[in-house]
């Protein structure tokens, strides 16, 4: 059985560094991509990169119906490389149709322009080769992972307009320290979104130990 593993929320150093790659994919790898798709499914998100939830290793899993049948639609790439293909608008984003949120970033969103058409390359935790194109809300969500690996949040894109915004919730939220945490299945959902009983069915002890403030 997989555990739940706590989400890192903004502040802390493991999201600003560059995750390394995989050199070889150990049981423990295996685990903690067992523990992602769950954390990740318990937290109603679409992704989850491992410095999220404390591994600096190049490793994201998504879970997303929409992928137009060229990815699965739920899966994970480990040493991905990401190529972006179409051009990034720089109009200013649309409020309803461009805003991200991000489980780091815990009951946030903003608007952000992305690519709508980006090739992803890499394996699975089996060792398969991946390589398909994503378009659409599927491209952002390989784009916005992409980004976790290199140590950038999607809050870091923002243009100034909604970075001023931004920057007034980061400082009422106080973000900017490390060993904040939210555990998904125990703490309140931060975006409103009810408990998957069946995802948190599946898991076996969580951790106890907890580093909020």
């Amino acid at each position: 059985m997989a555990t739940i593993r706590p989400i890192i929320i903004h502040g802390d150093p493991v999201l600003r560094r560059r995750a390394t790659e995989v050199t070889e994919i150990t049981p423990e790898i295996v685990t903690l991509v067992q523990d992602m798709h769950l954390t990740q499914r318990v937290a109603n998100g679409v992704g989850l990169a491992a410095p999220q939830v404390g591994v600096g290793l190049r490793i994201f899993t998504w879970g997303y119906e929409d992928t137009a049948g060229v990815a699965p639609t739920h899966g994970e790439v480990i040493n991905p490389v990401l190529t972006v293909l179409g051009k990034i608008s720089e109009e200013e984003p649309d409020r309803t149709e461009d805003t991200e949120g991000c489980l780091s970033v815990p009951g946030l969103g903003f608007p952000l322009q992305r690519s709508d058409h980006v090739r992803l390359q890499g394996f699975t935790v089996n060792g398969d080769a991946l390589d398909f194109e994503a378009t659409g809300w599927f491209a952002r969500i390989m784009q916005h992972e992409f980004d976790h690996l290199n140590g950038t949040l999607y809050v870091n894109r923002l243009n100034k307009r909604w970075s001023k915004r931004w920057k007034k919730e980061l400082k009422k939220h106080g973000w900017t320290t490390e060993g904040r945490t939210w555990l998904p299945g125990n703490d309140q959902d931060p975006f409103g979104h009810e408990v998957d009983a069946e995802a948190l069915a599946e898991a076996e002890d969580t951790p106890n130990s907890r580093q909020d403030s």
